[in-house]
C-alpha cells in the first residue's frame, strides 16, 4: 500500500471537526492535511460534504505526486499522470504546450485509451478556450474527434462527456455543452470545474442568475483547487455584468493573481478598473495583457469581439455596456 489516508473526528456540543492527511507509506511523508469544521446537526450533509471534498483534493493530490514520481520507461498511465499535473499549473501558453505534447505520447503508446484520448481533447480546448492557441480550428477539430472517439468507446465515461462538452463550448454550442456537463455530474458528483463550466454556459446562455452559485459549489468541493482563478473570475465576471464594479475588480483581483499568465483575466480587470476610473492601473493590465497574449485581438474592440462569443444577446448586450465600454474607456479604440 504506497498511499494511505488518515483522521480523526472530534465534537464539542454543536460542532464536529474532522481531520484528515494522505500519507506516503514508503516515505513516511505528509502529502496533504486538511481540517473540516460543520454543524452536527444534520450528520449526512456534513458527512457528504466532507466526503466530496477530500475525494476532491485526494485526486488531486496523488495526481501530483505519482506524476512526480521517477520512472525509468513511462508506460501511457504515467504520461496521463504528468500531463494532468502539467495541466494544473496555473495557465499560460509554455504549460498548456507541455500537456498537450505528454497526453500526446500517451496517445501515441495507447490510441484506444479512452483516458489518453479524452484528456488530449481536453487540452487541446484548453488552450483554445484560454486564448493560447496559434491554431484554433485545427485544435478544435482534433478535439472533436478525440472526444467522440472516447465516448464510442465508453459511453458512460465521465471523462469522455466532460471532454464533449469542452469541445462544445469551444465550439460557443451552451446548450449542447450543458447537456454534456450535466451528464459528467450525474457520472461524477465532485467535479468542481464542470460545475463550473455548466454555470458559464447557462449564463451563456441566459440564466446570469446562475453563474455565481456554480462557481460556489466549484469553490466548496475544491478550494485549493489550482484552477481557482477560473473560479474566482466568473464570479468578478457576473458581477460586472450587472454592474457591480467594485465586487467585480476584488473577484478578478483574485483571479489574476491566481493565474497571472492568463490574459483573459487582465483585460477584464483593466476594464473594471476603467469604469471605476483608475486609468493608470486600467493602462498596466491592459499592457500586460498585450504582452501575454502575443498576438493583435485586444487592439481593437471590434477585433475582440470578433474573437469570442458572448453568449445570447441579452447578454451580449450587458457585455457591452460593461466589458466592452470599459476597455474603450481604458484606450482601447472601437476600430
Amino acid at each position: 500500500m504506497r498511499y494511505v489516508l488518515e483522521g480523526d473526528v472530534q465534537r464539542s456540543g454543536s460542532r464536529v471537526r474532522v481531520t484528515a492527511q494522505l500519507i506516503d507509506a514508503e516515505s513516511d511523508t505528509h502529502l496533504w492535511a486538511e481540517r473540516f469544521d460543520g454543524d452536527a446537526g444534520d450528520l449526512f450533509a456534513l458527512q457528504d460534504e466532507i466526503t466530496n471534498r477530500i475525494a476532491v483534493a485526494l485526486d488531486l493530490e496523488l495526481v501530483d505526486a505519482e506524476a512526480a514520481r521517477p520512472i525509468d520507461r513511462p508506460d501511457t498511465r504515467d504520461y496521463i499522470l504528468r500531463g494532468r499535473a502539467t495541466r494544473l499549473k496555473p495557465p499560460s501558453r509554455e504549460n498548456r504546450a507541455e500537456a498537450i505534447e505528454l497526453f500526446e505520447r500517451a496517445l501515441a503508446l495507447d490510441q484506444q485509451s479512452v483516458a489518453a484520448q479524452s484528456w488530449l481533447a481536453i487540452a487541446l480546448t484548453a488552450r483554445v478556450l484560454d486564448f493560447m492557441a496559434g491554431t484554433a480550428a485545427a485544435d478544435i477539430v482534433r478535439a472533436q474527434d478525440l472526444a467522440e472517439r472516447a465516448l464510442a468507446a465508453s459511453p458512460r465515461s465521465p471523462l469522455a462527456h466532460f471532454a464533449r462538452g469542452q469541445v462544445l463550448r469551444a465550439q460557443h454550442r451552451y446548450n449542447d455543452a450543458i447537456l454534456e456537463y450535466e451528464t459528467a455530474i450525474a457520472l461524477n458528483r465532485n467535479w468542481a470545474n464542470a460545475y463550473s463550466h455548466l454555470g458559464w454556459c447557462k449564463c451563456m446562455t441566459g440564466s446570469i442568475e446562475e453563474l455565481i452559485p456554480a462557481q460556489e459549489r466549484a469553490i466548496r468541493l475544491s478550494p485549493r483547487d489550482p484552477q481557482i482563478g477560473l473560479f474566482n473570475g466568473r464570479i468578478g465576471c457576473a458581477h460586472l455584468l450587472q454592474s457591480r464594479t467594485d465586487e467585480a475588480i476584488l473577484w478578478y483581483e483574485r483571479a489574476r493573481n491566481a493565474a497571472p499568465a492568463h490574459p483573459s483575466f487582465r483585460t477584464f480587470l483593466a476594464a473594471a478598473y476603467a469604469l471605476k476610473g483608475d486609468a493608470e492601473r486600467a493602462a498596466a493590465e491592459l499592457a500586460e495583457a498585450y504582452r501575454l497574449v502575443g498576438d493583435d485581438r485586444y487592439s481593437t474592440i471590434a477585433r475582440l469581439r470578433a474573437a469570442g462569443s458572448w453568449g445570447v444577446p441579452q447578454v451580449r448586450a450587458l457585455f457591452e455596456t460593461t466589458y466592452f465600454a470599459g476597455l474603450h474607456k481604458a484606450g482601447v479604440p472601437e476600430r
